[in-house]
C-alpha cells in the first residue's frame, strides 16, 4: 500500500506575509512538517505543493520533494484543499504514480510530529474509514455559550444554563495541523472529511491555530513548553 504525503504550502499570506517560510523557533515553520513527515517512515514520498520558487527551495533543502509547481488556479485564495490535493493527485498519475494513501499536512503545523503521523496513517489502515482527522475538545462547553441580543447577554441554549460541565456532551473541533484520506474515497467524494472519518485527539497543550502575529507568539510558546516537559 504506497502513501503520500503532502505539505501545502503557496506563497500567498496576507495576514503574516511569507508566513509558510517564516523562522519559527530557529527554523522555518515549514520545516516542522517536512521533517515529521519524513521522520514517521509511513509515505512512499514527501512532496511540497506551492507555486513560489524560494518556498521550493526550502523544501528540497530540508528533504522534501517538489516535482513540479502548483498551477495558478490552486494558488489562488479561493482553491480548498481539496482542490490542491486533486491536482497533485492527478499530476503524479500523470508520471505514473499512484498512490492508496495520502496525508494532507499543513505547512503551519509546528505540533506535528512522526509519532502522530505513524499513528494516524496505521489508525486509518487498519479501519474501515474514508479518512482521518485531528481534533481537539473544546476548552469551554459550547453548550454554555452566550450571545449579545440588543446589547444584553443571553445563553444560547438556556436549558444548559445551570448544567454541569462534566454532564454535558465533549465537543470537538479541527485541530487544523493535517488529514490522511484513502485516495479511492477521496477521489469519489471530494472532500477530506467524508461518510466515515475517523477522530484522533490531541491535547489542547499541542494544537494552535496561526493566523495572526499574536497567534505566531502564543504557538511558539506553547513548542517551547511542550518541548521542555519532553526534555525533563
Amino acid at each position: 500500500m504506497k502513501a503520500l504525503a503532502v505539505i501545502t504550502a503557496r506563497g500567498g499570506s496576507k495576514r503574516i506575509p511569507r508566513k509558510n517560510i517564516k523562522e519559527f523557533c530557529g527554523k522555518p515553520i515549514l520545516a516542522y512538517s517536512i521533517e515529521a513527515a519524513l521522520g514517521a517512515g509511513v509515505f512512499d514520498e514527501v512532496m511540497v505543493s506551492t507555486e513560489d520558487a524560494e518556498i521550493a527551495k526550502i523544501a528540497e533543502a530540508h528533504g522534501a520533494k517538489v516535482p513540479f509547481f502548483r498551477s495558478s488556479e490552486s494558488a489562488n485564495d479561493y482553491a480548498t484543499t481539496a482542490d490542491v490535493l486533486m491536482e497533485v493527485l492527478e499530476r503524479y498519475k500523470d508520471i505514473g504514480m499512484e498512490f492508496d494513501y495520502v496525508c494532507c499536512i499543513y505547512p503551519t503545523a509546528p505540533f506535528v510530529s512522526a509519532e502522530k503521523l505513524k499513528r494516524a496513517m496505521t489508525l486509518l489502515a487498519g479501519q474501515e474509514a474514508d479518512s482521518l482527522l485531528p481534533v481537539v475538545r473544546f476548552g469551554f462547553p459550547p453548550q454554555r455559550s452566550v450571545v449579545i441580543e440588543d446589547g444584553f447577554l443571553q445563553f444560547k441554549w438556556p436549558e444548559h444554563m445551570l448544567t454541569r460541565s462534566q454532564d454535558l456532551e465533549p465537543f470537538y473541533h479541527d485541530a487544523g495541523q493535517f488529514y490522511c484520506v484513502r485516495t479511492k474515497s477521496f477521489l469519489e467524494q471530494k472532500r477530506l472529511v467524508m461518510e466515515k472519518t475517523v477522530p484522533m485527539e490531541l491535547p489542547e497543550s499541542e494544537v494552535q491555530d496561526i493566523d495572526t502575529e499574536e497567534d505566531w507568539k502564543v504557538a511558539e510558546a506553547k513548542y517551547r513548553a511542550v518541548k521542555k516537559e519532553t526534555t525533563v
